[in-house]
C-alpha cells in the first residue's frame, strides 16, 4: 500500500477508535519505497536530496510519529497498531516494550536471537537494528508502529541515518533466514496477541487498493 494511503487510512481508524466504534486494530502493510520523518527528527539524517530521493523512486513525508527518519520498503513487515491504551495499560513505555517484546519473540520462531540496546528504541541482533519503532498516542489511541525487515533491500538505507543513530541495520535474510512475509505475519500475530492479552479475530484482507 502506498504509505500517504496507510496514513489516511491509520487517522480514519483512529477517530473510529476513539469514538469507541471499532475494536482495537493491528494493521500488517508493506510499502513502496518511502522515507518517513518523524516529528522529532533532523534534517540532516537525511541524506539526499529531493531530487536525488526522486530519482531513486522514493517518496517522502514528514509525519507526526515519534522518532527520527527511517526507511519503508518491498520486504519489510510494517505493523499499525490502532490501539486504545485504557483498555490495555495507561503507560507509552510499556506499550513500546510490548511491541518489542512481541517482535523479539516472533524472530526468536526462526531462530534469530534478538534483543534490546539499554537506552535505544527498537528491536537489534549484535548491535544491528532488525526492527524500528515509532509511535504516536493521542487520547490514549495508538498509531503508527513498527517495521521489520524481512527481506529489505537494505541498500536504501544508504538514503538516512535510521533512527537518528549511526548503527547499521540488517535482516531476516540477511541473517540466513528465508521467509516470506505471509510467514512472518503469522508467527507474528499469534505473538502480539500473546504479549497484549488481546484475542486475534481472522485476518481480513481488503480491497487491492486497500491490502493490510
Amino acid at each position: 500500500m502506498e504509505y500517504g494511503q496507510a496514513l489516511e487510512l491509520q487517522r480514519e481508524l483512529v477517530v473510529e477508535r476513539q469514538r469507541g466504534g471499532i475494536p482495537d486494530q493491528l494493521l500488517l502493510l508493506e510499502h513502496p519505497h518511502v522515507i518517513t520523518l518523524g516529528r522529532n527528527g533532523r534534517m540532516e539524517n537525511l541524506l539526499a536530496s529531493g531530487d536525488a530521493l526522486a530519482s531513486a523512486g522514493i517518496s517522502f513525508y514528514p509525519i507526526d510519529r515519534g522518532g527520527d527518519v527511517t526507511y519503508h520498503g518491498p520486504g519489510q513487515l510494517v505493523g499499525y497498531p490502532i490501539m486504545d491504551l485504557r483498555d490495555w495499560k495507561r503507560d507509552v513505555g510499556a506499550y513500546v516494550r510490548a511491541i518489542e517484546q512481541t517482535i523479539i519473540d516472533t524472530l526468536a520462531d526462526f531462530g534469530i536471537a534478538a534483543g534490546r540496546i539499554p537506552g535505544l528504541t527498537g528491536v537489534w541482533v549484535d548491535q544491528r537494528k532488525i526492527a524500528a519503532i515509532g509511535v504516536r498516542i493521542g487520547r490514549w489511541v495508538t498509531s503508527h508502529g513498527f517495521a521489520l525487515n524481512v527481506s529489505t533491500d537494505l541498500s536504501y538505507f544508504q538514503y538516512i541515518v535510521p533512527c537518528g543513530l549511526a548503527k547499521p541495520v540488517t535482516s531476516m535474510a540477511q541473517l540466513g533466514v528465508r521467509a516470506s512475509l505471509a510467514g512472518v505475519s503469522e508467527t507474528l500475530i499469534a505473538h502480539f496477541g500473546r504479549v497484549f492479552g488481546c484475542e486475534m479475530a481472522a485476518p481480513v484482507l481488503a480491497a487491492p487498493e486497500r491490502e493490510i
